[in-house]
């Protein structure tokens, strides 16, 4: 069976992959020598990176199965491609192999550029936004795998942000509300440009809105972000993305 006919379920909030025959567990470490091969470490060795810590108590509480100082897997990067372990667990990646797919191109360059690591086809990965008005978060997709969550400021009660299914249907390095007399930086528009999502907005007198409003809806209806995340959305983001608010 190939690496890609597999199918995955969450083990230990991880998105570990998992096959159809997985009972098979030659060096009875927690892990199928499937799920092994998958992932990189050695299915005849019950500690691959040699800490004294089994491969699969490692995954179960997080630390990277591969490297052998008490790491854990969003912090390592055991082959040196630009994504860590955690990430390369969540993509389905090998851990210990810097080009999963060979062909050419490091595992962490093709996710940064959202091409696909498990494809030598030049493939690229789908992209989503979600909002949670409740938590006042935005996170970001790449092929479902969650890549970030941000913390927001959405439309206070008398101008709530609309719920639903949207696109980013324009952007704007720098857009002005005529409505309230304001620029809204790093601005991408949904519903026709009736609301969007933005940096903390700056008034023409230079005074911005404070970073200790995120976390709290009140705005006008727009979907404020702070300073840096909002330019990285921007960038990451292609007019036509899907967003969902709920």
């Amino acid at each position: 069976m190939t690496r890609y006919l597999i199918v995955f379920v969450l083990f230990f909030s991880l998105s570990l992959p998992v096959v159809a025959d997985s009972s098979l567990d030659s060096d009875n470490d927690g892990l199928s020598d499937e799920q092994e091969n998958i992932i990189g470490t050695n299915p005849n060795n019950a500690d691959s990176d040699g800490d004294g810590f089994n491969d699969g108590d490692e995954i179960k509480d997080r630390y990277s199965p591969l490297n052998s100082e008490k790491v854990k897997l969003e912090k390592s990067d055991v082959d040196k491609d630009g994504l860590s372990d955690r990430m390369e667990l969540n993509f389905h990646t090998l851990l210990n192999n810097p080009d999963t797919d060979d062909d050419g191109f490091k595992d962490g360059d093709e996710i940064a550029n959202s091409y696909d690591p498990l494809s030598k086809e030049k493939k690229l990965l789908s992209k989503k936004i979600e909002v949670n008005l409740n938590k006042q978060e935005l996170s970001y997709f790449l092929s479902d795998v969650k890549m970030e969550t941000f913390k927001v400021s959405t439309g206070k009660k008398s101008m709530p942000t609309p719920k639903g299914h949207f696109k980013v249907e324009n952007k704007s390095v720098k857009a002005w509300s005529k409505a309230y007399g304001l620029w809204m930086p790093w601005w991408m528009g949904l519903k026709n440009s009736n609301f969007g999502i933005h940096e903390l907005p700056v008034w023409p007198n230079g005074f911005r809105e404070g970073e200790s409003h995120l976390g709290t809806p009140v705005s006008h209806g727009c979907i404020r972000l702070g300073i840096g995340p909002a330019k990285k959305l921007f960038d990451w983001t292609p007019i036509g993305t899907e967003i969902y608010i709920y």
